[in-house]
C-alpha cells in the first residue's frame, strides 16, 4: 500500500521527505487540508461525484505537504456498500478522461502494473485490477487494421510484494520496460486515509509515480520517471486507516464545546494505549472482498477506455469475454 512518493521531477524516496502525517494519508488531498499549502480545486460533477485537483508546483509546498511536485486529480463519491450502474459508469469515464490528460499525448504502448499482496484482501486491489485490464500487445498483427488502429498495445503484470518474491517491485518492473519499452507505465495499488469515510469511495491519481509499501511504513525503491525513464502515472484507492488515526478522531470529539484538546496528552494517550499494545494497527472494512472487487472493475474500465479510445465500453466487454 503506497503513498505517491516520487515523481520525474524529483525522486523524494529517502530523502527525509516524509513526516508522521503520512502515517494517517496518502491522499494529498488530505494532506493539503491538515494545514497544507493552499486548498485543491473542487468541482462537483454529474453523478454525484467530485473532482479535486492538487497541484505542488514549489518545493515549499512539497516539503509542506510531504510529497513531490506533481498533479494529484482525486474523484470522490458517496461511501456506499453498494453504487449504482451510473455512478459507477461515471465514475470509471471520468477516470479516463484523467488518465489520457496525464498520459503522453503520443503514447502507443503501455504497461499496466498492479501492485500488492493477491493474498492479503485490503492489498489485492492491483492484482484484481490488472485482470480485468485488456491486454492487447500479444495480438499485433492478429486483428483487422481497423481494428487494431482503435486500440494501444497494452500489457499488464502484477509482480508481487517482496515478501512473496524476494525482488522489489521497482526491479522487476525496471526489467519490464526495458523489454517493452513503453511509452508510460500505469501502476495501481492500494492505499491508507485519514478519514474512514475515504474507504473504497475515492480514487487519487496522480503523475508523480508511487512507491511500494510507503503507505504501511515498508518503503521500498520508487517507482517514477527517474527510475524507470518513461512517465509513471498512479492509481490509488483507499482500502485502510490506521487504528491510531480512528482513535485520534474518537478522543478529540472529548475536547470542550470549542473543539480544543491538549495534543500532547492526545498524543500520549494514543501511544500508550494503541501504539505500544498493539503496534501500527490498520483496519479496514469486513465488507473488504466486495469492496474490492467492486473498485477493480471501476478501475479496469477506465483504465481500458482510457487507453482504447476508439472502443466503447460495451466493445471492450465484448472483447474481454472472448
Amino acid at each position: 500500500m503506497p503513498d505517491a512518493a516520487c515523481g520525474g521531477k524529483g525522486c523524494a524516496a529517502g530523502k527525509g521527505f516524509c513526516d508522521v502525517r503520512e502515517r494517517w494519508t496518502d491522499l494529498a488531498v488530505e494532506a493539503q487540508g491538515q494545514g497544507g499549502a493552499g486548498p485543491g480545486q473542487s468541482e462537483r460533477l454529474s453523478g454525484g461525484i467530485e473532482r479535486t485537483v492538487v497541484r505542488i508546483d514549489s518545493e515549499a509546498s512539497a516539503r509542506e505537504l510531504g510529497r513531490p511536485m506533481g498533479e494529484y486529480v482525486t474523484l470522490s463519491c458517496p461511501q456506499t456498500l453498494s453504487i449504482d450502474l451510473s455512478t459507477r459508469r461515471a465514475l470509471s469515464g471520468e477516470l479516463a478522461r484523467v488518465l489520457r490528460h496525464m498520459l503522453p499525448p503520443d503514447a502507443r504502448t503501455v504497461l499496466v502494473t498492479g501492485l500488492g499482496n493477491r493474498s492479503v484482501t485490503p492489498d489485492a486491489l492491483g492484482p484484481r485490477t490488472v485482470e480485468r485490464v485488456l491486454v492487447t500487445r500479444h495480438m499485433e498483427g492478429c486483428l483487422p487494421a481497423e481494428l487494431s488502429a482503435r486500440m494501444a498495445r497494452v500489457c499488464a503484470a502484477a509482480p508481487g510484494v517482496l515478501g512473496v518474491t524476494g525482488i522489489e517491485t521497482a526491479e522487476v518492473l525496471r526489467g519490464m520496460v526495458e523489454h517493452v519499452k513503453p511509452d508510460a507505465v500505469i501502476a495501481v495499488d492500494a492505499l491508507a486515509a485519514r478519514s474512514s469515510q475515504r474507504i473504497c469511495s475515492t480514487i487519487q491519481v496522480a503523475d508523480t509515480g508511487i512507491t511500494p509499501g510507503s503507505g504501511v511504513g515498508n518503503h521500498q525503491k520508487a517507482l517514477c520517471e527517474e527510475t524507470f525513464g518513461v512517465p509513471v502515472i498512479a492509481v490509488g484507492v483507499p482500502m485502510v486507516v490506521y487504528a491510531s488515526t480512528i482513535a485520534r478522531d474518537a478522543l478529540g470529539a472529548l475536547g470542550g464545546d470549542d473543539g480544543s484538546v491538549d495534543e500532547r496528552q492526545l498524543t500520549d494517550c494514543i501511544e500508550r494505549v494503541v501504539s505500544e499494545r498493539l503496534g501500527d494497527l490498520i483496519v479496514t472494512p469486513r465488507e473488504v472482498d466486495a469492496l474490492v472487487e467492486r473498485m477493480a472493475g471501476i478501475l479496469s474500465e477506465g483504465i481500458n477506455l482510457a487507453l482504447h479510445p476508439g472502443l466503447n465500453a460495451d466493445e471492450i466487454a465484448q472483447m474481454m469475454a472472448q
